[in-house]
Formats: C-alpha cells, structure tokens, sequence
C-alpha cells in the first residue's frame, strides 16, 4: 500500500510539473504585448469617413478608412489649418514603385513644387528596381534636397508603416516604424549649400499647410493625428 501512494504522489507531482512548464511554454510563445506611444494632446487630421479639413488635389479619395492617392493621380492634398511646430503621426502603405511627399510648413497650393516652396519629406520605395540610382537626399523619409535620410528600415510593399515627424523651430526628426531615420536642423545642413543645388525659399518658412504631394503613385494613408507644440512663454 505505501508503495502505490508513494507512486500516486510522484504522478501527482510529475503531473503538476508538467502543467507548469506547459503554461510557462504558452507563456513564451505569446508576443510581448507592445508599448503604446503616449497619445496625449494628438488630435485627427482624418475622419476616416471624408476629406472634411482637407483641400487641394481632386486626385485623392477615402477606400476602407484611408486618404488614398489614386494610380495616376498627381497633386497637393493639404490641410486646410496652417502648422508651425508640431508632432505628426500616420501610417502609410505603399505599392511597387509609388512616390509621393509629405509636405510640411508649405504654401495652399493644389499643384507646383511644394518641394522648393514649402518643404518635402520623401515618400518613396525606395528599394524598387527604377530608383536604384538615386541621390542619397532622395531615399524614403529624407528632406528633400536637404537631409539624407538613413534607409532600410520600410516594411515590405503592401504592408502598413507607422511615421512619426517632429517640427521644432528648424530641427526635424522622422522615426520610420520605431527608427529615427533623419535628426537634423535643416536650416544648419542647407547653411553651405543644398545638396540638389537647388534654391529651396520654403526653408525660411514658419508656418503653412501640411499634406500629401502625389506624383501618380498609389499610396494609402490612415491613422493621421497631429500635436501642436506650445512655444514656452519668456519671463
């Protein structure tokens, strides 16, 4: 009889043993739950319905909750609120070889070179085979003729990336899916020159409008949310 309980508790035990390591394995195997980026102060800069506060280019419309820039559509779509410093977040999803901008600080202009009177940070495949030659200055998330930018880090085309883009005075920072991909004070890097030799008058700008500069590409955007930034008051 002490023989079968002692055999009994060491199943038990064994069986206990078991249950643990199996929930620990779950355990394991479960993802890291990520941290959430701290959201305070970001308000919408879209619906997800309407380009209600949107204005410009005809060549943009709303599919399943995202501001698309139609295949063969060209263009400015910019808000109709001016920002001067401020935090910008958004998700976009590329295809092959799409080619867009994000304009920052820039004039209300459907069309023109929002690049040179405002300023433009690249939205690009940069991987795709047709920009295998292209300037350093014209890689995804660079100031365009200004800061290269540092590449590699978009998600393969079709799938969504998260940006986030800080304005502050003449620093610009541009965090491409968790990696600060530009970091530069844009009025210091132009100081000897542009690197596209190009005059760019949008440097010298405080204010202006923000958007979508299309180049006949699709690209998908949602998730658009905006900070402003205080300045802090002299004493």
């Amino acid at each position: 009889m002490l023989v079968v309980r002692c055999a009994r508790v060491v199943v038990s035990c064994v069986a206990v043993i078991a249950i643990i390591a199996g929930s620990i394995s779950l355990a394991e195997d479960k993802p890291a739950a990520s941290k959430k980026a701290d959201e305070t102060g970001f308000v919408p800069l879209f619906d997800g319905k309407t380009l209600a506060g949107w204005t410009g280019s005809k060549d943009y419309a709303v599919e399943n909750g995202a501001i698309v820039c139609v295949a063969g559509g060209k263009g400015n779509l910019l808000t109709e609120k001016e920002y001067e410093d401020f935090v910008l977040r958004f998700e976009f999803k590329l295809t092959p070889g799409a080619n867009n901008g994000l304009g920052i600080r820039c004039p209300l202009r459907a069309e023109g070179n929002l690049h040179l009177d405002g300023i433009e940070l690249q939205i690009l495949d940069d991987k795709h085979e047709k920009y295998k030659e292209i300037k350093p200055y014209q890689f995804h998330g660079s100031v365009y003729g200004i800061v290269p930018a540092k590449p590699g880090f978009l998600k393969p085309v079709g799938e969504w990336n998260s940006q986030e883009v800080t304005v502050r005075g003449s620093q610009v920072q541009v965090v491409l899916n968790g990696t600060t991909i530009v970091d530069a004070d844009i009025h210091a890097a132009a100081k000897a020159g542009t690197l596209d030799g190009a005059l760019h008058p949008g440097l010298t700008r405080q204010t202006g409008h923000l958007g979508w500069l299309g180049h006949g590409d699709r690209v998908d955007f949602r998730n658009i949310r905006i900070k402003v930034l205080t300045h802090p008051t002299s004493t």
